[in-house]
């Protein structure tokens, strides 16, 4: 299904609304009317757009969030329930626990004993290579060493 630009950035609009964190959150009819959709067009065109429903988008914008917290800011499992506008620290954590893989505070835990566990495995990788590896752009270019179009095999 093709969108025009003008509702595709309507559209990324709306999921910027829904990936705020807010109390009271807005409900997904509003973000709809803000948007300029109907609700039920909005649900359809959200979830062809972006592979999900704006319920289930939401849901996972404050799971994100509640990781952040949880391993970053080492905020305690009941404030992240009610930062994340969670209705209940037992359905937050069942949530949690079926979405993410494990309990918020066994989360947390694993977050303060191995945060080399939390980054992407090209970013501890890179902590080993000696500091000369790190050349920019330009002085590759001044060096003689093949561009990206070159490397890619692309012309």
């Amino acid at each position: 299904m093709l969108v025009g630009p003008d509702e595709f950035g309507r559209l990324c609009k709306a999921r910027e609304l829904l990936s705020e964190v807010r109390d009271p959150a807005l409900s997904i009819r509003a973000v709809a009317r803000i948007a300029g959709f109907s609700h039920f067009h909005f649900i359809r065109q959200f979830a062809a757009l972006f592979g999900c429903t704006p319920h289930q988008f939401r849901i996972a914008a404050r799971l994100n969030h509640a990781k952040y917290l949880l391993a970053v800011e080492q905020e305690p499992v009941t404030s992240v329930c009610m930062k994340t506008g969670m209705s209940s620290l037992g359905s937050f954590s069942d949530l949690f626990t079926r979405r993410v893989g494990s309990a918020p505070s066994k989360y947390q835990r694993r977050a303060r004993t191995a945060p080399e566990e939390m980054f992407p495995g090209c970013l501890s990788l890179m902590s080993r290579l000696p500091a000369d590896a790190f050349r920019n752009f330009q002085e590759a270019v001044v060096e003689g060493a093949p561009v990206e179009s070159e490397v890619c095999g692309s012309s």
